[in-house]
């Protein structure tokens, strides 16, 4: 997928930018976002270790990446619904797919 329109920016992976990139693209999931949010806080807590937030700042960071990217939106929704297909080649196709724009929406969060 080459170049590609964007809804907004790409957020900078702190909580708050992040919290605020949802807000724009994605407002239904602010909740899951925060209950997730307490969990790795909560777990991080317990570990006595940062890498539960860090996961949950890149869980998000993707998930924003595929939010603001309608290229990416559209193939997520679509994938997402075949994954379930009567037809097994259609299923892992659709499995294929959205590992791809998982994969394509990390990297961009990496880079």
């Amino acid at each position: 997928m080459s170049a590609h329109h964007e809804l907004i920016p790409r957020p900078e992976q702190t909580p708050d930018a992040l919290r605020a990139a949802l807000a724009v693209v994605a407002p239904g999931r602010l909740e899951e976002m925060q209950a997730e949010k307490d969990e790795a806080f909560a777990k991080a807590v317990e570990w006595q270790s940062l890498s539960p937030v860090q996961s949950w700042v890149l869980i998000w960071a993707r998930e924003i990446e595929i939010a603001r990217r309608p290229d990416l939106s559209a193939l997520y929704t679509n994938t997402k619904a075949n994954l379930e297909h009567e037809d097994p080649a259609v299923a892992r196709e659709a499995l294929r797919e959205l590992s791809a724009v998982l994969d394509e929406a990390m990297r961009a969060v990496l880079a």
